[in-house]
């Protein structure tokens, strides 16, 4: 998904929060013919903790949500069914063994039958793998699961935009983050006009900042460009008398606070393979000299690594440092 390649925690994104927040309605935009089927009135409730038990030891690549729901079908039954979600966010050659394999532990976990979706959020226009199975001995084992494919929607702009379903807005969020690569003030127009769409829908407070999320984690921008988006929103908030400003500001600054986090984390660990380094050093070559412990003070996690690697071999400290 364009700039989501370099985003730390893709995984358990913005999406999730979303999809979590607004699941009839996820399922109503992508699969509407599931959605018919489904008895809403029944409620439905999500099983992560669950589904983490049953597929804890896959790994599925950059995935930005998946789900386990429990719904009753609308067809006259009392049973209820579990729905499997994944949204992918990148193309990968296991995926479909993978919904494969999840689908039958979760059906040999529970023994009820288990619909599996998936949401494909990467930029290769040729892939939409949606079965997965195998043949042999005259034994045929298949999945076949329906799939979305978000860039699909790419001639749908206006359509995107004329429907109050939130996840119209979701896709044209993700469409846009492509379209905008490397043009920050392309973007920052974008950005806007969605966030001006999300005022228009009337949502309830919570739908917004549970938006607001997912479009600020996806068009990610310059920060003067975000602090111009922000007046931007103050004033759009201004006219419509719906203040959610400081919410959205909070988000800011959680995700400020997250990167000073990750920040004092990345410092803890500078310190601690500094301590690591200069123990094994005394040890190797006896007390250092005020250089040498200038030279561990300011060096680089790579650089520490480095020189560690290189004590075992090296006949002096002068060589452990060889070459930087």
């Amino acid at each position: 998904m364009t700039d989501l390649q370099n985003n730390s925690d893709v995984y358990d994104s913005p999406w999730k929060e979303a999809l979590e927040h607004a699941f009839p309605e996820f399922m109503a935009f992508y699969f509407p013919e599931a959605y018919a089927q489904i008895d809403w009135a029944q409620g439905h409730a999500f099983k992560n903790t669950e589904l983490r038990q049953v597929v804890r030891d896959a790994e599925l690549g950059k995935r930005f949500a998946d789900t386990l729901v429990q719904v009753t079908l609308e067809d006259g039954e009392p049973h209820w069914i579990y729905i499997h979600i994944e949204v992918q966010g990148q193309r990968d050659t296991d995926f479909a063994r993978r919904m494969f394999t999840y689908n039958y532990r979760l059906f040999d976990r529970y023994a009820r039958p288990i619909a599996s979706f998936a949401v494909l959020a990467d930029e290769g226009e040729g892939w939409r793998p949606d079965s997965y199975g195998f043949e042999v001995l005259g034994c045929r084992h298949t999945l076949e699961f329906p799939v979305v494919k978000l860039t699909d929607y790419a001639d749908r702009a206006e359509a995107l935009g004329a429907n109050s379903n939130p996840f119209a807005l979701v896709t044209a969020a993700h469409l846009r983050t492509r379209q905008t690569k490397g043009d920050p003030q392309a973007r920052y127009r974008a950005k806007l006009d969605l966030v001006r769409l999300l005022y228009r829908q009337g949502w309830d407070r919570q739908r917004i900042l549970d938006l607001f999320a997912v479009l600020d984690w996806m068009m990610r921008l310059p920060d003067a460009l975000e602090q111009r988006l922000w007046q931007d929103i103050e004033a759009i908030e201004g006219g419509t008398d719906m203040p959610y400003v400081t919410s959205v500001e909070r988000l800011a600054i959680r995700r400020g606070m997250q990167q000073g986090l990750e920040q004092g984390l990345e410092q803890g660990r500078l310190e601690g393979k500094i301590e690591g380094l200069e123990r094994l050093l005394v040890k190797r070559f006896g007390p250092l000299d005020e250089a040498t412990r200038k030279r561990l003070d300011l060096a680089t996690l790579e650089q520490l690594d480095r020189w560690t690697d290189r004590i075992l071999d090296a006949s002096t400290v002068d060589v452990v440092f060889e070459g930087h």
